[in-house]
């Protein structure tokens, strides 16, 4: 029972607050005001709520694509650059909508964009993964700045996506996307909480159906338990990996989209605000369950969302909630590690029989 994933998440959970309140402290804030500041921006105003609530559908979708490439044996740690690469997908595409087009058809041409953008970007680790071996985790970070770098090269230059300068006091960002490729809000009263959680939802759902109930997810099962083994069976195993990581950019490259599809509904530079990182914790945390992917993808979105009232209410780092967050990593990588050495030290060898001949 102490090895059950809800229990080391709920021990990690607590250690990582603790951690971040004695962080809190250092900066001169105490327990109360601390939490009084973080929970008023989780869930003082709908405003907070909503966008706490955009930030856990990213979350989700992000953390949904790890799950499938975990699942395969493969860490996905390139969530923010296939987020860019999805971004710049899906504004080139918002911004050249041409009117008339449905409400319906345009966003969904915007978020296709984005998913192929981000599915292009993990291919490219995908690829050196299977055809050269090469550390899918050292890979797919590497890109994440190649990805952030051309997300400042295409708002920067007006021959990409920058918008069109008209004062030397013109930000450096893309033009607003057309109305047609713009998310819906979800109807919330004073909420800018949008259609996204449905879509991040649904996703979640189908992902842990395909995961359980399908025999791609036997496939991938069996390809990340052994590889061997599953060449034996007959299952193709280097493009059932090569597919399973770019599946996670493509929803990691959806989540990029969604965030430019969201008002401002511009790209701009630093416009994942981290998230890609986050939705690797969700990952980590959920340790392969979609329920707990919601739960804590949900508990983390509104997290981001009360680090931020934290360094406006009480002066305390919103760097704080990043702090915490590695903390979280480093506890589940921790206690996976322990959960494993000790199952096989737990492990007796099965007594040997002797063959006596008389």
């Amino acid at each position: 029972m102490r090895r059950h994933p809800l229990v080391i998440g709920s021990a990690a959970l607590a250690i990582a607050a603790l951690i971040g309140l004695l962080l809190a402290a250092a900066a001169g804030a105490g327990p109360a005001e601390t939490t009084e500041a973080l929970f008023d921006g989780m869930f003082g105003t709908p405003f907070a709520i909503g966008t706490s609530l955009n930030n856990a559908a990213l979350l989700m979708l992000i953390a949904a694509g790890f799950t499938i490439a975990y699942r395969a044996g493969l860490v996905n740690v390139g969530g923010e650059g296939q987020m860019a690469l999805g971004g710049i997908c899906a504004t080139a595409v918002g911004v050249s909508l041409p009117e008339g087009v449905p409400a319906g058809l345009g966003i969904v041409l915007v978020l296709a964009s984005a998913a192929v953008g981000g599915a292009f970007w993990a291919s490219i680790a995908a690829y050196l993964k299977v055809r050269r071996g090469t550390s899918e985790i050292i890979t797919t970070l590497l890109l994440n700045f190649v990805g952030l770098a051309a997300v400042v090269l295409v708002v920067h230059e007006p021959a990409l996506l920058r918008q069109p300068v008209t004062s030397s006091e013109t930000l450096p960002q893309s033009e607003p996307l057309k109305e047609s490729g713009q998310l819906a809000l979800l109807g919330l009263h004073k909420s800018p909480a949008t259609i996204a959680l449905l879509i991040a939802l649904v996703a979640v759902v189908a992902v842990g159906v395909l995961l359980q109930r399908s025999a791609i997810g036997l496939k991938l099962q069996s390809v990340g338990l052994s590889q061997k083994a599953s060449h034996r069976l007959g299952i193709p195993v280097d493009r059932t990996r090569f597919l399973s990581l770019t599946a996670a950019g493509a929803f990691s490259g959806v989540a990029g989209g969604m965030i430019v599809a969201t008002a401002p509904f511009v790209l701009a530079e630093g416009f994942s605000s981290g998230l890609g990182f986050t939705g690797l914790v969700v990952g980590l945390l959920a340790r392969g369950s979609m329920t707990a992917v919601a739960a804590v993808s949900l508990l983390l979105g509104f997290l981001v969302s009360g680090g931020i009232n934290l360094q406006l209410a009480v002066g305390v780092p919103a760097a704080t909630v990043s702090v915490v967050e590695s903390v979280l990593i480093i506890l589940i990588a921790g206690s996976a590690l322990w959960t494993t050495t000790s199952a096989v030290r737990t492990r007796k060898p099965a007594p040997s029989q002797e063959v006596v001949s008389v």
